[in-house]
């Protein structure tokens, strides 16, 4: 295939696009069965690893929206026509698709989002279970039988939006689509999905892959492009009837006010600040291994990552030392490296993001223990490598501590009793996750109930699985986007009264003769 790479970029991705289209034909968004290329800008594809360019694209804009809405319509009302039992075996196929070509798909999102290798097989895996899980659903969305107190027989029916807008963030790319248009689809919507402009490639095979498993043409639609201008666009069009964002606080306040002006809703799933506490009583061994995962895997990149580790004032000093030890033996490397642990930031602008904060952490008073600098790496010397940093003594009142720096960056900050820990851990504009280590069962209990947050774990970290409710409390966003709970926010649940009695209606006085 002869996508359109630039001379300094990888062949490896025209290589592995070359896999899924056949068409000799330039990159754009996948609507009704095909690339269409876009209208607007030139947007740039960079391999976070090199800072060289992989591709050029031009953003979708409002034309390709309306063919994407219009298929969608279309599509969706196949799909619902279709009994539940069809649909469950065609999203059962699509997990069969996905596995098929797991390797390709985890080689891709490596090379395009910067992700370690060994992450992103994990991560493909996921996206297949996904559909796997709703297509278990798709007979099982049953209503209510409800015992009113008239001769009526009310039951009630889950029926779907029609058409949704999702739009999906650059961290975890396929994993994010998978999230949100399974659940979508076992609800008998369908999709407008766009994925960050940085990283639209795995989305877009993604729609391709989920047709040839049965899917109807159009059903998912990829449209590939900026936020302000395709986003918007599909945001704005009359058939979008709900909006799914996974991003940041910032620009999901942008999203829920254009969803508002349109009087359609919304979920928002958002940033956080997540409280990671270590009690004195707490296994160490595992609470530190666990500490570093929390926050090191995927670069830092992670709403969910435990970013805020709070520890218990016996075992401060011990901990401090032990995880800044740990820094030096986290493998930072080319993402397509099996031995890569840590792989680049995945753009420059996030880079200095990272970089700006880390240092007013230290003006701020917080001791930096390790890291602190960009790294560079053999092959990569020009990527946004930045090396895995722990800050000590930090002060919740800091901007270290408040805001969310969405890299490999631990703020430890000390605290003396049960209820320190919980207020500071409380006092973020945050509520996404947080986690208690304790070997004192009645306390774990407590401060899992007393922590906001949308996911909790004890003596753990970072479970996530497709079978429970996933979302935030408070900036961390609303609604909850898998497990059955997520299945429900694509249904919108309608009451049907039928009258059973046989005698004249007498009701508000009056009678038929």
């Amino acid at each position: 295939m002869n996508f359109k790479v630039a001379s300094n970029g990888h062949a490896e991705v025209a290589a592995l696009l070359a896999v899924f289209f056949a068409k000799d034909i330039e990159f754009g968004s996948w609507v009704n069965g095909e690339l269409l290329v876009g209208s607007g800008e030139k947007i740039e594809l960079i391999n976070p690893a090199t800072a060289q360019v992989l591709l050029c694209y031009l953003d979708a804009g409002a034309e390709v929206v309306e063919r994407a809405a219009s298929a969608a319509q279309e599509a969706q009302k196949q799909w619902w026509a279709l009994s539940a039992s069809d649909r469950a075996q065609i999203m059962w196929r699509c997990s069969e698709q996905i596995r098929c070509v797991s390797e390709q798909l985890a080689q891709l999102e490596s090379i395009s989002a910067g992700k370690p290798i060994r992450d992103c097989r994990v991560e493909v895996a996921k996206v297949a279970q996904m559909f796997e899980y709703y297509a278990g659903w798709c007979d099982k969305l049953c209503g209510q039988v409800i015992p009113v107190p008239s001769s009526h027989l009310n039951y009630t029916r889950h029926e779907p939006f029609g058409v949704v807008t999702q739009i999906t963030p650059w961290n975890a790319p396929i994993f994010t689509a998978g999230w949100q248009i399974a659940p979508a689809i076992c609800a008998g919507n369908a999709v407008l999905l766009k994925p960050s402009e940085q990283t639209p490639l795995s989305s877009t095979v993604l729609a391709l892959l989920l047709e040839s498993a049965g899917v109807p043409k159009g059903l998912v639609n990829v449209i590939n492009g900026l936020g302000h201008t395709t986003g918007a666009a599909a945001i704005a069009h009359p058939a979008t009837a709900k909006v799914i964002f996974v991003g940041s606080p910032k620009t999901g306040s942008v999203i829920a006010v254009a969803a508002a002006k349109r009087v359609i809703p919304c979920v928002l799933e958002l940033g956080g600040k997540s409280a990671n506490i270590i009690f004195d009583d707490a296994d160490l061994d595992r609470a530190v291994i666990s500490a570093q995962a929390a926050v090191f895997s995927a670069a830092g990149q992670s709403c969910v990552s435990g970013s805020r580790l709070l520890v218990q004032q016996g075992v401060y000093k011990q901990v401090v030392e032990r995880v800044a030890a740990a820094c030096t033996k986290l493998s930072l490397g080319l993402p397509w490296q099996e031995s890569t642990m840590i792989g680049p930031i995945n753009n420059s602008a996030q880079l200095t993001h990272i970089q700006a904060l880390v240092a007013q952490g230290i003006a701020d008073g917080a001791k930096l223990v390790a890291g602190g600098e960009r790294a560079s790496i053999a092959g990569g010397e020009q990527g946004y490598f930045y090396r895995p940093t722990v800050l000590a003594d930090v002060d919740n009142s800091m901007a270290l501590a408040q805001q969310e720096v969405f890299g490999p960056v631990l703020a430890i900050i000390p605290f003396a009793t049960e209820a320190e820990a919980v207020a500071i851990a409380n006092a973020s504009r945050f509520g996404l996750g947080g986690a208690v280590w304790t070997a004192n069962v009645g306390r774990a209990h407590r401060i899992a109930a007393q922590v906001n947050a949308g996911t909790f774990w004890v003596n753990s970290y970072k479970a996530i699985n497709v079978m429970s409710p996933f979302g935030g409390f408070a900036e961390s966003g609303y609604g909850r986007s898998s497990g059955y709970e997520g299945l429900l926010e694509y249904t919108r649940t309608k009451s049907i009264w039928v009258e059973t009695a046989q005698e004249p209606l007498t009701q508000f006085g009056y009678s038929i003769e």
